[in-house]
């Protein structure tokens, strides 16, 4: 049998990994979680970070990081930045020695209307600033593009982009097919995407996972991803939150940080709930 080297350590994953191991469903044996590179965790630690902090206990950034294999001198794209939270992180990290960039929905994709389509472009017209402002680091060392205005001399020059919680706003809007295609065009010919999204249980009905709710089947999301020109390497359970039932009848935003239409006797539940449950995946560019 063909071997697929992915030298990939982390929670709950074994590689290298067959062609076989990598179809979804299949188990693996537990494998010692990756060792943390001490600049991340310096950079999860730093001050500048403390209004941001309540959210690591869910969001697992230092552990979803190591996972998607990020080092601090990689050229990384985060999709669809929006609030900016992981782009803070990702500034410190990689400011000194690597390129971070922004990468912004295409505008003219037919999913947004004009004042959209014209906050979309002052997104990312803004984004280096606010990053390299923030982080204290070399303007030069923050970007942003639209993916319908994709220089030639960007594609093929991404060692990473990250989409984070953002790949059932792609399926509702059903624009996932041409954003996804354009960020294969960007990845270097070993890059890879790393992607966590609110999980539906594996069972879910179509009309639960088909993103109007916020969650999608992994396995869906595997699949998706491997007809439009990647490989599965692997996922993590570092954001998996097993109280999550994943059957809200108003969707993700019921939980945390939102608590959309929650009654304010419920809400004691729903913090001590969490946020949502999340698979956290990882593919690499197929030739």
């Amino acid at each position: 049998m063909r071997r697929l080297f992915l030298p990939v350590l982390a929670l709950g994953l074994v590689l290298p990994l067959t062609a076989a191991d990598a179809a979804p469903g299949k188990k693996r044996p537990a494998a010692a979680a990756a060792k943390i590179d001490p600049a991340l965790s310096a950079a999860v630690a730093d001050s500048r970070r403390d209004a941001d902090r309540a959210r690591d206990q869910y969001r697992k950034p230092a552990e979803t990081l190591t996972f998607f294999q990020v080092a601090p001198d990689m050229k990384v794209g985060e999709y669809a930045p929006g609030g900016e939270w992981y782009s803070r992180l990702l500034g410190l990290y990689l400011g000194p020695k690597g390129k971070l960039v922004g990468l912004y929905f295409d505008p003219t994709s037919g999913a947004f209307n004009e004042k959209s389509q014209q906050g979309i472009r002052d997104g990312a017209a803004k984004y280096a600033s606010d990053i390299a402002t923030w982080s204290g680091q070399p303007a030069e060392r923050f970007t942003a593009l639209t993916l319908d205005a994709v220089p030639a001399a960007e594609k093929g020059t991404f060692d990473r982009i990250l989409i984070m919680r953002m790949m059932h706003n792609l399926m509702r809007w059903n624009i996932a097919d041409r954003e996804i295609k354009a960020m294969r065009e960007l990845l270097k010919p070993d890059g890879m995407v790393g992607i966590e999204q609110h999980r539906a249980r594996a069972d879910a009905p179509y009309s639960y996972s088909d993103g109007s709710k916020g969650y999608l089947r992994e396995a869906d999301v595997i699949r998706f991803m491997e007809l439009n020109g990647f490989t599965y390497v692997g996922k993590s359970q570092a954001n998996a939150n097993p109280k999550d039932p994943a059957n809200w009848p108003d969707g993700v935003w019921t939980l945390p940080p939102a608590m959309r239409g929650a009654k304010e006797e419920d809400k004691a539940r729903l913090r001590a709930i969490g946020e949502s449950d999340r698979m956290t995946l990882l593919f690499r560019k197929r030739p």
